[in-house]
């Protein structure tokens, strides 16, 4: 394989032949001389390739190029007078590997919007903005493995195919074979999933965290990563229909230690990011969200506030009066109560702690207060939540009681149950949803444009 233009702009000027491989973003010409830009996706700023037109053999193969257009450039390497750049490349030779006709290819050199970049979504990624967004995806993919990997936790496939509802709420896109005009029934009419591939109602996952917990119930300390699905029909920027999530699960661990983790996980995937994608982050902090760097560092080195949920409350009832949504004891947070206890009361990150158990999962935790369970949040500024988590109920009869109260048949759960049946020990975990998680860090605005294809209500082209 021959060098990303990446590592070209980094290497020294010199005789030695050299092939820089791309899609030329811009060409630009005078009378005897030819510039393109080439552009691979390895990092924001593109190669200058320069063409001598009065040497240069193949003038009707370079009439051919343009923007958009696949070619290698064969040259050496020189210092450029420029001051945009240390080096470029003198092409003796270019093969034009796929054209790209003028009056048709959609993307020119201009700034395009991002809504008409989601109609191209499967040409837009050879733009700045979503190319940057990509690389800085892949930087914390790479984060999050090497974190867990770095602290013993094991990598768990949890299945994308599930029979439970893992948050309870019923949001969930159903799988079957069923031939939906002709749907067998039982005597009494309903419909006979009996006869469906799994002989019983499937539907795709919410969440790996149930599954996760029987292997950190074996394995101490596990994560899954992977893609998870929400039949919600909510046409915002932060809500998508297929998303990917970051769960793990520790046993012997209770909430304190669950809050220490996600703090530390995010510290190192924040500073990750920020070592090794700084020109992305720097194009981020000019052209999408002034200082959007600036807040990840502030994430990084101020230590985590904690406060109970009804101690936010008291805060937050001494300024309903700033508030669409105001609250009072038992309310579900907003992001604009979020946003205020980080940027205005705790002038940054924050953990709440102890909710009330209306508001919360059948698995969490149980306090012995019997109206708060033992989950945590945390927020950060300019976001609120991030990451959600609990300590687990480990109690079998609290657990069945609890599924009980909240119309869940504690039968359809026997396995999770048998955890707490067979070796039940403390145990906790938390959950981040990955692309808000790169919707923060780059300051992107709607979550559609973090992701490569996304899925929503009424849309899944691609």
């Amino acid at each position: 394989m021959n060098d990303r233009i990446s590592q070209l702009l980094k290497r020294a000027p010199g005789p030695a032949p050299v092939v820089a491989e791309g899609w030329v973003r811009t060409k630009r010409e005078s009378k005897t001389v030819c510039f393109l830009e080439l552009n691979d996706g390895s990092c924001l700023k593109g190669l200058q390739v320069v063409v001598d037109l009065e040497t240069f053999a193949d003038a009707a193969v370079l009439g051919r190029i343009t923007t958009g257009a696949a070619v290698a450039c064969t040259g050496e390497l020189t210092a450029s007078p420029g001051g945009n750049q240390d080096v470029e490349l003198k092409a003796s030779s270019i093969t034009l590997h796929g054209e790209a006709p003028a009056d048709t290819y959609p993307l020119q050199k201009k700034r395009h919007s991002l809504e008409y970049l989601r109609e191209i979504a499967h040409l837009r990624a050879r733009t700045n903005t979503m190319g940057a967004v990509a690389r800085v995806r892949h930087a914390v993919s790479y984060a999050v493995h090497s974190y867990f990997n770095e602290k013993g936790f094991y990598y768990v496939h949890t299945p994308i195919i599930s029979t439970s509802d893992a948050e309870g709420a019923g949001e969930m896109f159903q799988v079957t074979t069923f031939d939906l005009d002709n749907i067998p029934r039982s005597e009494e009419g309903t419909i006979d999933y009996a006869q469906d591939f799994f002989g019983r109602k499937a539907s795709l996952t919410v969440s790996g965290q149930l599954e996760g917990e029987t292997y950190a119930l074996a394995l101490k300390n596990i994560y899954t990563f992977g893609p998870t699905f929400r039949a919600e029909n909510s046409n915002t920027k932060r809500h998508l229909s297929e998303f990917w999530m970051i769960e793990p699960e520790m046993s012997f661990c209770t909430l304190e230690g669950d809050m220490a983790i996600a703090e530390e996980f995010l510290k190192y995937v924040f500073s990750y990011v920020l070592e090794h994608c700084a020109e992305d982050m720097a194009f981020f902090s000019q052209w999408v969200e002034k200082g959007v760097a600036e807040t990840l560092r502030t994430v990084v080195e101020k230590p985590f506030v904690h406060m109970t949920y009804t101690d936010a409350i008291v805060e937050l009832e001494k300024n309903n009066d700033k508030f669409d949504f105001p609250v009072k004891w038992g309310s579900d947070l907003q992001t604009e109560h979020e946003r205020y206890l980080t940027e205005q009361v705790c002038k940054g990150p924050v953990i709440v702690t102890d909710y009330p158990k209306e508001i919360k999962a059948f698995y969490m935790k149980l306090n012995e207060d019997g109206k708060t369970v033992r989950a945590m949040d945390v927020l950060v500024p300019r976001l609120g939540e991030i990451i959600g988590g609990s300590e687990r109920e480990s109690r079998l009869e609290v657990l069945t009681e609890r599924m009980t109260s909240l119309g869940l048949d504690p039968a359809d759960y026997w396995w999770y149950l048998d955890l707490r049946r067979y070796g039940s020990v403390p145990h906790a975990g938390f959950g981040l949803g990955f692309d808000r998680a790169i919707q923060y860090i780059t300051g992107m605005q709607n979550i559609r444009d973090v992701i490569p294809y996304p899925r929503a209500a009424k849309q899944a082209d691609f």
